[in-house]
């Protein structure tokens, strides 16, 4: 599954490390939420290497100076809410981005997505777009995410996650083979709650307390 085009495993020694203490269980929630900000912010790195840049003029203290820029506008879509663990880390990379919200909640029934808030740029489409969330489990929130970004315009799509499944990364590249996925970990498999083992448990209810 490593060598899956559309996967990129992201095996920086310092994410690894941070990844590893997100998921002890006697991992606080303060310092789960200050994990995923850095992993997410070490992971965005990664994510950018390859984007075009433009040349821009800069006065340094000393006189002018050639640098770089992105040429391209940032979108992060966090599916809410615990792709929101996730965002301030980005931010803190890229502060121009935009961030969109889209809110989606999986039916533990069904373990089909529920879509209940969509707040996307308006000109979205003009934007490539990273969606945000810390497990890609059963893939369909993702690709029921996908789908609306999709519908709103927008053509070029990566996600980022912490932790994927093959099950997961199967069902996102089957439906959509022009998103890539950036994520630290390809764990074993899905419970019959479909939950990623060994995973790092509940992301959303780490993140807030509310476990």
């Amino acid at each position: 599954m490593t060598n899956h085009p559309q996967v990129h495993l992201v095996s920086h020694p310092v994410i690894q490390q941070r990844l590893t203490l997100a998921r002890d269980k006697n991992t606080k929630v303060e310092q789960f939420r200050t994990l995923l900000s850095q992993i997410a912010s070490l992971m965005a790195f990664e994510l950018t290497r390859d984007y075009p840049t433009i040349d821009v003029e800069v006065e340094t203290p000393l006189g002018p100076c050639r640098g770089k820029k992105l040429a391209v506008e940032l979108t992060l879509v966090p599916i809410l809410r615990a792709g929101l663990g996730m965002t301030d880390g980005i931010l803190q990379l890229i502060p121009e981005a935009r961030v969109g919200h889209l809110g989606l909640y999986r039916d533990e029934k069904t373990l089909k997505p529920v879509a209940y808030y969509n707040k996307l740029p308006p000109d979205i489409a003009k934007t490539d777009v990273i969606v945000i969330d810390p497990m890609l489990a059963t893939g369909g929130s993702l690709n029921a995410a996908i789908d609306t970004i999709k519908q709103a315009g927008a053509q070029s799509i990566k996600i980022l996650c912490l932790v994927a499944s093959p099950d997961g990364i199967e069902v996102v590249t089957k439906a959509h083979n022009d998103v890539t996925i950036y994520t630290a970990a390809i764990d074993e498999r899905l419970d019959d709650r479909g939950y990623i083992v060994p995973g790092l448990g509940d992301a959303g209810d780490r993140i807030f307390g509310t476990a």
